[in-house]
C-alpha cells in the first residue's frame, strides 16, 4: 500500500513548540495533510508518554491509533482517512570525542510502550528526561545506539538532520566526516539518515559512502500546521515491521517529499548578524571569515557536502528512489493571492480547496490542474504548475535564516537539478 509517513516531530513538551501539539491535533492535521503514519515525538518525556498511553490504543502491528473519544476537530469528508502513530523521540547527545566537542541529534523509533519505557529507564540514569521533550544528555552517540539496541531489538536509531552545522552527525561545527567515525563498530546498525531541510537526496548521492543508506525526510514539526513539510513515501504494509523493513533494506521505500533545499536555513554559508550569505567558493576566498565583522562564518550544508563528496554534482546511483520538491500549500496561496500566509484569506481558500479536492499532498502532487483552477483560480493552478516543474526562484538560507522562495517574483536565476516528475 502506498502511503506517506512523517517520522520526526515534537510534542508540546519540547522547547519552542506549540501548545497545540497533542495527539488530537496530530490526528486531525495528519488527515488534512495526507499523512497516514505520524510520529509521536518525545516519548522520553514522562508526562508526554503518559498522555500517549492514555489517548492511543495499540493497533496490533507496532503502531497506534487515537482512541475514539479523543477524535475531535473538524476534518472535511474529502480528507478523512485512518491515521497511525509510531512511537518516536529525538535525543541530543553532547560529548567529547577525539579532542572535539560533538553535538549529535538522533531519532529513536520504538515498536511499543514497553520498549520505550526500557529505553527511558536506561536514559534516566544518565540525564534528566523531564527537562525537555528533546533531552540533552552527556552521552556518546555510539553509546546511545547501544542502549537503544540492548533495550529493544526492534527499535531503530536514525541520525537526525544529518548535515546541519551545529547538531548533526556530519555538521561542520561539531560532527564527524563519516558514520564510522561516529558509530565505530556499531555503524552497520545505522540503516538510514535524515537529510534535513537544507539538503536533498541529490546532494547526498554525491557521497558513495551513503549508497547503502536509506535517505529519509521528515518535518521535525514544532506545530501541527508544519507536519509534512518533508515526509516519506512508502509502499508496504502499514505496520512498524513493514516500515522498519523499508527503512533497513530500501525495499518498499518509494522516495521522499522535500523542501527545496535552498529554502533551508543552513544551505549557504554566512553570518546572519551581518547579513552575509556566501557560496562555498566565496567562503574559501574569504578564508572562512566574515568580510564585514571578521568573525568565523557558519559553514552551511552545501559547503559541507562539497567537502565530503567523492562524486560530481548530479550523480544518481542506480536504483535510488525519486524525490519531489514541494512548497506548502498555504505559501503557494499566499503568493497567488498576494497576502500573508497566515491571513484569513489564505485560510479560507485553504479550507475550501481541501473540502473540494482532498488533502494537501493530493492537491500539491496529484490533482489535475484544471480541477485546481475550477476549485480555486487560474493563478493558483499556475502556481502549482510552476512548483511541480521546479520553476521557482530562491534566495538561499544561511546561518539560521530560512531562504526566501518565490514563484512569480524572481530572485536570481536557478534550476532544480534532478527533480523527478510528480506521481
Amino acid at each position: 500500500m502506498r502511503f506517506i509517513a512523517d517520522l520526526h516531530i515534537h510534542s508540546k513538551y519540547s522547547r519552542a513548540t506549540s501548545r497545540d501539539l497533542n495527539p488530537e491535533n496530530l490526528w486531525r492535521w495528519s488527515q488534512l495533510k495526507g499523512i497516514a503514519v505520524v510520529a509521536t515525538g518525545d516519548f522520553t518525556h514522562p508526562a508526554w508518554l503518559q498522555e500517549l498511553k492514555e489517548k492511543l490504543a495499540p493497533a496490533g502491528n507496532g503502531l497506534f491509533t487515537l482512541r475514539e473519544k479523543f477524535k475531535a476537530g473538524e476534518v472535511p469528508g474529502s480528507c478523512r482517512a485512518d491515521v497511525s502513530f509510531m512511537l518516536s523521540s529525538e535525543i541530543s547527545c553532547i560529548y567529547k570525542k577525539n579532542d572535539k566537542t560533538r553535538k549529535i541529534h538522533a531519532i529513536v523509533l520504538a515498536p511499543g510502550f514497553a520498549d520505550a519505557e526500557r529505553i527511558n529507564a536506561r536514559l534516566s540514569q544518565i540525564g534528566n528526561l523531564k527537562s525537555d521533550g528533546r533531552p540533552i544528555l552527556g552521552l556518546d552517540a555510539k553509546e546511545l545506539l547501544k542502549i537503544v539496541l540492548d533495550s529493544s531489538p526492534g527499535a531503530m536509531l536514525i541520525p537526525a538532520h544529518a548535515w546541519t552545522p551545529h547538531f548533526s552527525v556530519f555538521g561542520a561545527a561539531s560532527g564527524f566526516d563519516s558514520l564510522e567515525e561516529c558509530f565505530e563498530d556499531l555503524t552497520p546498525h545505522i540503516h538510514a539518515i535524515e537529510t534535513g531541510l537544507s539538503s536533498d537526496p541529490l546532494m547526498n548521492w554525491r557521497l558513495s559512502a551513503l549508497d547503502r543508506i536509506t535517505l529519509v525526510s521528515n518535518s521535525d514539526a514544532h506545530s501541527p500546521a508544519k507536519l509534512g513539510r518533508e515526509a516519506n513515501i512508502l509502499n508496504t504494509d502499514i505496520s512498524y515491521s513493514g516500515i522498519q523493513r523499508a527503512l533497513k533494506t530500501g525495499k518498499g521505500f518509494s522516495g521522499t517529499i522535500e523542501f527545496f533545499p535552498e529554502e533551508g536555513k543552513y544551505h549557504y554559508d554566512g553570518h546572519r548578524s551581518c547579513e552575509v550569505s556566501l557560496t562555498p567558493k566565496e567562503t574559501l576566498r574569504h578564508n572562512g571569515i566574515c568580510p564585514v565583522c571578521g568573525k568565523k562564518l557558519t559553514i552551511g550544508v552545501m559547503h559541507r557536502v562539497e567537502k565530503l563528496a567523492d562524486r560530481e554534482e548530479g550523480h544518481r546511483p542506480d536504483g535510488k528512489p525519486s524525490f519531489h520538491s514541494i512548497i506548502p500549500l498555504p505559501e503557494i496561496l499566499s503568493e497567488a493571492l498576494s497576502v500573508g500566509p497566515a491571513s484569513k484569506k489564505v485560510d479560507v481558500m485553504y479550507q475550501s480547496l481541501l473540502g473540494s479536492l482532498g488533502n494537501e499532498f493530493r492537491i500539491l502532487m496529484d490533482t489535475p490542474l484544471p480541477e485546481i483552477e475550477a476549485a480555486g483560480s487560474p493563478r493558483i493552478a499556475e502556481a502549482v504548475a510552476k512548483m511541480r516543474a521546479g520553476d521557482v526562484s530562491i534566495a538561499p538560507g544561511y546561518d539560521g535564516e530560512f531562504g526566501k522562495i518565490r514563484i512569480f517574483e524572481r530572485f536570481e536565476k536557478r534550476s532544480v537539478k534532478g527533480q523527478s516528475p510528480l506521481f
